[in-house]
């Protein structure tokens, strides 16, 4: 009987380098829990303060764009995990991509959040903040933030206790 403390992850992605490091620890903990990953990308069309000013075709032209990005985004996220034989599920979602990112965990019970996250100065976060900082912060699932670096220390030990499972 299969037991594994992770039974629905899901990784935010933006289509940055930075959260390709992010997608790639969540294909392997998805790999090693034998889980399904949900791949997110949120579209923050207000986030855009010319957006306001804009009329209705230039809005609809904006958004189809975001949402080519955010195609790509977890159309990425759906290549790296059918390397890895993991099931991926691809959501698009609109609004603040912080509280979308939560609501969308609590909403269909999510285990564990996996983000990257872009190195922002002091006064950047505290400007705009960030949107790994607020998914930290508000929501009630494990949150794993991945850096560059640490990615790889993660990918190492997650290899190792992979191979402690086969034994």
């Amino acid at each position: 009987m299969k037991s594994y403390i992770f039974k629905k992850i899901m990784v935010a992605t933006d289509d940055s380098e930075l959260v390709k490091q992010a997608i790639k620890s969540a294909v392997e903990i998805a790999k090693s829990s034998e889980t399904k990953l949900y791949a997110i990308h949120a579209i923050a069309i207000e986030s855009y303060s010319i957006i306001h000013s804009l009329d209705e075709k230039w809005k609809k032209t904006m958004k189809k764009q975001l949402m080519i990005k955010g195609k790509k985004a977890t159309a990425y996220v759906e290549n790296v995990g059918k390397a890895a034989n993991i099931d991926v599920e691809s959501v698009i979602i609109e609004g603040n991509p912080a509280n979308e990112i939560i609501d969308f965990a609590e909403n269909n019970d999510i285990d564990l959040i996996v983000m990257g996250t872009h190195e922002k100065t002091e006064l950047q976060r505290f400007l705009v903040g960030s949107v790994a900082e607020n998914v930290i912060r508000h929501s009630r699932k494990a949150v794993l933030i991945v850096k560059g670096e640490s990615a790889d220390l993660l990918l190492n030990a997650l290899s190792k206790s992979s191979d402690i499972k086969k034994l």
